[in-house]
């Protein structure tokens, strides 16, 4: 039996053999730290013999899938301490997750938060313990009369709903035993640094239907200095809660009578409003035209796209005229009916299609955050039409319209591949295909990526662009997928350079994704303090008395004159006070104006980021900040009081 290893290297054996003792072979160090496996890219558990030839990676907590099995086993724990501490609790799911991991549970009486500080000094216990973690398995009608007799009625749904002929995998460490397919840790004993976060509601199976359960979230790491390094993360990322920032900073809010659907307020739609001309300003310079298409349309549309099929359940539909109609969740078949509109040649392709299109999506209630998940959100769409041999020029053309984007605002980020999903159309050829152009154009850009297998749209592979803000979280945004079915579906065409009716390729794509959701992304990045031109107010004037009020007001006419946003505290205040409150709002600039800046004709400027900048004529400033408006130069924070 050959095992091939992530570096190349082939280890032979003459038995079966499993995961962690070929961990242990390679390495004891590295069977330390091991967490799972992945054989032939599925992962699978330590304890998982090896057969036959296969590709084989160690994994450890610093593979994302092997955090996953490190925080699983995170979460038994809780679920064992839980138990232990109050026996009459129900359990329900307990998964890992991105951050972490939670466990659902059903209690008479709720747990509070200080019932977390027992429950962590429980779960220190069981971790001392070192308990071992053992996997057996059970006919379907031995497990369900398992937790029957244990009254978990929550597993016994579970499992009834599986085939009769199920074989039920179960883990047990110590006392406790749960319904689980793993993969876990060999024992409890590595998970040494943990934090339970927060308590939440939810549905179960995620129904509104359901009952509430509450959700116990928490955090793990091996070690200490991680964790207290994640914690401080979160602490920094809930002083930049964009819901918070954007009540304070009167950007947008959100109504009970319109759950999910964002209110912009006037300052929030200048954010955005600038943000959209950015993007026309670059789509423009890349060739691209600007289309709209109807936020309705019929079924039969829907059903031809496949979206009536595959996405229903997030679809609002209505009934007009007796016949079935659909708010758009995307913007795609509308940007085809356009490009049906009239005869296409070869000689018009690449035709790149741009729009700002909105979106309505059904998002279940408890999915619901701001605007990091809305119901209704702006897409910054594109959809290109083109040859086949145009599609690797294309695909670099909107990797490079999209880095430009990211390294504007001062992102960095990583790519993923995503392969043909489960529920998908179209052939194997066209599939392959597909992913064969995506692959090759990445490589091409000498662009680094990972593989997301089985992650891509229903109608084609696609990749996404996961930008990293300034707090080292991770949001996807960007997308190019690559399409060979909606063309075949829609019958559409364009007349080759040999007079004959050849089916063009399609691209979707995005660059902000919603706008509404990269807004909350920016709030967050930049902690409300935007870069002077995307502020809603770049400059506010500040009288030191109602004295100077006429010379004030005729330093904002100038202002306002040039295109400069902004705004005049006319308040009987201190200006102590007029410059913390603008200080506050983050405001950029601060232009005091007094006695001596009246007689010289002078401002005295303040500024975010280096507070005094002494007086200057207006007309020196104002050249100063249209520059740093026009270049969007992004000035370094250097005055600490004011950050």
């Amino acid at each position: 039996m050959k095992i091939t290893l992530k570096d190349g290297s082939v280890i032979e054996y003459a038995e079966s053999k499993r995961v962690i003792d070929i961990a242990s072979d390679i390495s004891e160090g590295l069977a330390r730290m091991a967490t799972a496996g992945e054989v032939n890219g599925e992962v699978v558990d330590l304890r998982t013999v090896i057969e036959e030839d296969c590709e084989l990676s160690i994994l450890t907590f610093n593979d994302e899938k092997g955090k996953g099995a490190f925080r699983h086993t995170a979460s038994h724990i809780m679920a064992q301490a839980i138990k232990r501490l109050y026996p009459d609790t129900k359990l329900a799911i307990g998964p890992s997750i991105e951050d972490g991991f939670y466990y659902d549970i059903d209690r008479e009486t709720p747990l509070t938060e200080a019932d977390l500080e027992k429950i962590e000094a429980e779960m220190k216990k069981v971790v001392k313990e070192a308990l071992p973690i053992e996997q057996f398995t059970m006919p379907r009608s031995e497990a369900i009369e398992y937790f029957k007799s244990n009254e978990e009625i929550y597993k016994v749904e579970l499992i009834e709903d599986l085939p009769e002929d199920s074989i039920i995998s179960f883990y047990k460490q110590g006392e406790f035993t749960d319904l689980c397919a793993g993969p876990h840790l060999m024992t409890t004993k590595p998970v040494k640094a943990f934090k339970l976060t927060s308590l939440a509601g939810a549905y179960w199976r995620g129904s509104e239907k359901n009952k509430m359960l509450q959700r116990i979230y928490g955090t793990a790491f091996p070690k200490k200095a991680e964790l207290e390094e994640h914690l401080a993360m979160i602490e920094e990322a809930k002083k930049r809660d964009h819901r918070r920032l954007g009540k304070e900073l009167g950007l947008f809010m959100m109504r009970d009578e319109g759950p999910g659907f964002p209110f912009f307020l006037p300052k929030g739609m200048v954010l955005k409003n600038t943000l959209l001309d950015y993007w026309r300003e670059i789509h423009t310079k890349n060739d691209y035209v600007e289309i709209n298409t109807p936020i309705m349309l019929s079924r039969h549309l829907w059903e031809t796209s496949g979206h009536w099929g595959h996405y229903k359940e997030n679809m609002y539909t209505t009934v007009i005229d007796e016949e079935d109609f659909a708010i758009k969740p995307m913007n795609c078949p509308g940007g085809i009916l356009v490009y049906q509109s009239e005869p296409r040649s070869y000689r018009d392709l690449p035709l790149r299609m741009g729009e700002l299109g909105l979106v309505h999506r059904h998002e279940k209630s408890g999915q619901l955050h701001g605007l990091m998940r809305v119901r209704c959100f702006t897409q910054d769409d594109a959809h290109i039409f083109m040859m086949p041999e145009q599609i690797r020029d294309e695909i670099k053309g909107v990797a490079k319209l999209i880095d430009e984007v990211y390294s504007l605002f001062g992102f960095k980020y990583h790519v993923e591949l995503s392969t043909r999903p489960e529920d998908s159309m179209g052939s194997d050829e066209d599939w392959e295909l597909a992913t064969d152009a995506l692959r090759g154009a990445l490589d091409d850009l000498g662009l680094p990526y990972v593989v997301n297998e089985g992650d891509g749209a229903f109608y084609g592979p696609k990749i996404d662009f996961h930008l990293q803000d300034s707090i080292g979280r991770t949001w996807q945004c960007g997308t190019i997928q690559l399409d060979f079915q909606l063309p075949l579906r829609f019958d559409l065409e364009y007349t080759g350079a040999d007079g004959e009716k050849h089916r063009p390729i399609m691209i979707h794509r995005v660059a902000f994704g919603s706008i509404e959701r990269f807004i909350g992304i920016l709030i967050e990045h930049f902690a409300g303090a935007f870069p002077t031109w995307l502020s809603p107010v770049q400059v506010k004037v500040l009288p030191i008395s109602d004295k100077y009020m006429e010379y004030a007001e005729s330093v904002l006419a100038d202002l306002k004159e040039t295109g400069i946003r902004a705004e005049l505290d006319s308040r009987a205040e201190k200006i102590g006070y007029k410059i913390r409150e603008a200080q506050m709002q983050k405001i950029p600039y601060m232009l005091v104006v007094g006695a001596k800046e009246e007689e010289s004709g002078l401002v005295s400027v303040r500024s975010r980021f280096e507070g005094d900048e002494g007086q200057k004529p207006l007309s020196e400033f104002i050249t100063s900040i249209q520059k740093e408006i026009k270049e969007k130069i992004a000035r370094e924070v250097k005055h600490t009081e004011d950050k």
